[in-house]
């Protein structure tokens, strides 16, 4: 069916005191279960309910079970032993990594089935949802002549629109550019009234298991942990679970010293005993246990930049009688951390071709200064095809054997092992590897080169919530100039300092980071609201229907959507502007460090902090007219 979702009342207890208490309804589960391939043993002895209201994110590393977690739960796999429960009556909806579309079925078709017009168009969140998918993918096309990304979404509002109690979804982030990911998270938070319905979500996007999930399911070493909250409270949880272990470590090594003291002290006779024994309780209170996921990389030595980085003057790019990159002016810095904003296809990965000059521009030119060492992270691996027959050690092999990083002599393996690769690892080949470990090998072998000017056209794909914050890590001690895109909404805001927007071809500064940028796509998006001919446009906002608000008196009343929207921008104007504080004072040091006779060397360092006190003084203005809306 694709009515709207009917509220479930809880069946209501009544205790010795005659209040009542209402049962949280339990949707489906899994008892005991164990799970084994032959290589490798996926669950052992997993047990873990699911209730009605139940919002929960899964993480893990590449291939410890998320997914057949998934497949588990929803019935697709059966277990080795243990038993899966479902209470009568609930309802499974599954979005898997890989589609099942019928390739010669319309995108009509493949959403609502037969379904009659008249059944789906009526239903406003049935609307909302091809709204939010599927504009842009023509509603009578054919399956197979849409693209992958289209065909993702394709399957997602195939999934979304089926009514429910519980929600799987495998990646569905997935060709989803930061607009839709928002809406994603939107739809997500309310499509259910609070306690009902259920949903269950792999993804890496930390931004959207924040946004979305009220608890954490960790997958590692054949087991499920279970956190409260969302990302950002599971991480906390973990440092507190690793501090609670840091301390029964303590003890036990306490009683270890005495151990040892009672040895060195005890009677003639315990001299005899063997040597090992001693040692070994040495050992034990020497030996500390490896921090999880620790990277010994922080800082690369870079080639020092010049004055003059890249200048993109009057640049524009055509393909045919479409116009992408519109008459852009464009100065980019040493030492810029730039974010680039943009929805899929409006031409975020032209612009940086563009940069970096695979790519002439149709008019305009295009200035590199001359001591710029290009490196870039490609969204494909295609950097490693040629090196699919060699074994990892002997690609490091090729570099050279040591190189300082953060103080310390380290050789390429070293640097290998930081980012997640085990000792055995190394004598893997290439083209054996995981899509996530080729990704982490290709960021490794970059910076090896030691360049000056890092372009990462979506650096987070194929690597799990551990490894991008990793890479967070090292990229936050980045020293040249870095150029980014990525929908990972929290690794753009961790690693970048200033987001620009491609929005028509036009590059805009946003000083309000991502939810400018989302409020300006809102803004442009009302000439796209019908996603076909004919299709309804619901005049229903957050208030009710428009027409219910025209009596509500002078001066606009906030609805509580609204004012949550604000005040995040009132946040991230805040953390902008902390930003730009610091940016400030660095330049301002660098003002005085500089010779008072280099008068060229002077104004170039002066002009760049007038531009940042610009941006300060535009975020200041931006935050003064949130406060008065909130107000």
């Amino acid at each position: 069916m694709l009515c709207a979702h009917a509220t479930r009342a809880s069946p209501v207890l009544t205790g010795s005191t005659g209040i009542e208490v209402r049962r949280v309804a339990y949707l489906l589960g899994c008892e005991n279960v164990r799970l084994e391939y032959p290589t490798k043993k996926v669950f052992d002895s997993v047990s873990l309910g699911i209730d009605a209201g139940d919002r929960i994110g899964i993480v893990g590393d590449n291939g410890d079970g998320k997914s057949t977690l998934i497949s588990l739960l929803a019935g697709a796999v059966e277990p080795d032993d243990g038993r899966i429960m479902r209470r009568g009556g609930t309802t499974v909806s599954v979005l898997a990594q890989s589609d099942g579309l019928d390739r010669d079925a319309t995108v009509a078709f493949a959403v609502v089935g037969n379904a009659p017009e008249h059944t789906w168009a009526s239903d406003a969140r049935v609307r909302d949802i091809l709204r939010g998918l599927l504009a842009g993918i023509p509603w009578e096309g054919r399956v197979g002549d849409l693209s992958g990304g289209q065909r993702r979404r394709v399957d997602l509002a195939r999934v979304l629109v089926t009514d429910c109690d519980v929600l799987m979804l495998d990646e569905p982030t997935n060709h989803l550019d930061i607009h839709g990911i928002a809406w994603l998270a939107g739809h997500l938070s309310t499509r259910w009234p609070r306690k009902s319905g259920a949903l269950l979500v792999v993804t890496h996007d930390r931004w959207f298991l924040d946004e979305v999930c009220l608890g954490m399911w960790e997958v590692h070493d054949a087991r499920v942990d279970q956190f409260e909250g969302g990302y950002s409270a599971y991480v906390l949880q973990r440092v507190e679970r690793a501090e609670a272990a840091r301390t029964a470590e303590r003890k036990r090594r306490n009683v270890l010293r005495k151990e040892l003291a009672w040895l060195s002290r005890g009677a003639r006779a315990r001299a005899t005993k063997p040597k090992f024994h001693v040692e070994a309780a040495c050992a034990l209170v020497a030996d500390e246990p490896p921090v999880r996921d620790s990277l010994a990389l922080r800082k690369t030595a870079l080639t020092r930049l010049g004055k003059q980085v890249v200048d993109l003057v009057g640049v524009s790019e055509r393909f045919g009688d479409t116009t992408v990159i519109d008459d852009v002016t464009w100065l980019i810095g040493p030492g810029d951390r730039v974010g680039i904003l943009g929805e899929n296809g409006s031409g975020k990965t032209t612009l940086l071709n563009l940069v970096r000059g695979s790519l002439s521009p149709t008019s305009g030119h295009v200035k590199v200064g001359k001591s710029v060492r290009f490196a870039v992270l490609s969204q494909h691996l295609h950097e490693l095809n040629e090196l699919g027959n060699c074994r990892v050690r002997e690609v490091l092999a090729r570099y050279n054997t040591r190189y300082e990083f953060d103080g310390k002599e380290l050789t390429p393996a070293k640097l290998l092992e930081g980012l997640g690769f085990k000792p055995a690892q190394l004598s893997a080949v290439v083209s054996d590897l995981s899509g996530g470990q080729k990704r982490r090998l290709q960021l490794m072998l970059i910076l090896l080169d030691r360049p000056n000017l890092l372009i990462l056209d979506e650096p987070d794909n194929d690597l799990d919530v551990d490894m991008l914050a990793v890479m967070e890590d090292l990229l936050d001690a980045w020293a040249g100039t870095l150029l980014l895109i990525t929908h990972d909404r929290y690794l753009m805001e961790r690693v970048t300092d200033d987001q620009f927007a491609l929005l028509g071809g036009k590059i805009r500064h946003v000083p309000g980071g991502v939810d400018e940028y989302l409020r300006l796509v809102d803004e442009r998006s009302d000439e796209r609201a019908g996603a076909r001919p004919g299709m309804a446009v619901s005049t229903e906002g957050p208030t009710g229907p428009a027409g219910d608000r025209a009596d509500e008196g002078p001066g606009p009343v906030l609805s509580r959507a609204d004012e949550y929207r604000l005040k995040k921008e009132r946040a991230s104007a805040e953390r902008r502007l902390e930003t730009l504080g610091r940016k400030a004072e660095a330049i301002r040091a660098e003002i005085e460090a500089t010779d008072p006779s280099d008068y060229v060397a002077l104004l170039a360092v002066q002009e760049r902090l007038r531009a940042v006190e610009q941006q300060i003084s535009d975020v200041e203005d931006k935050w003064v007219e949130l406060s008065e809306k909130l107000a």
